[in-house]
């Protein structure tokens, strides 16, 4: 089965779940069921957005900050289209 990263930005963190590809997660309360992790406070009924997670670098799967490819790396690289920053 598929693995994939959602971000959720009422608490900014990042967590790793694997689903099928037909299904969708869009709350954090789904979230951590799927994962079996804690609310930690944040309402389950926050929104969730899954990740493309190619260009991202995740300094670790499960509950980590998002770190962007000019986070770790030169910015003017490929990703970031040789110039200003793509996710500014």
């Amino acid at each position: 089965m598929p693995t994939y990263d959602y971000h959720c930005p009422a608490n900014g963190r990042i967590v790793e779940v694997s689903h099928k590809m037909a299904e969708q997660v869009s709350t954090w309360g789904e979230l951590c069921r799927r994962a079996g992790i804690p609310l930690d406070g944040t309402p389950g009924k926050a929104k969730v957005e899954r990740l493309i997670t190619g260009g991202n670098v995740l300094s670790g799967s499960r509950g980590s900050t998002r770190e962007m490819p000019c986070d770790t790396g030169p910015c003017g690289a490929p990703v970031c289209g040789g110039g200003g920053c793509a996710y500014d």
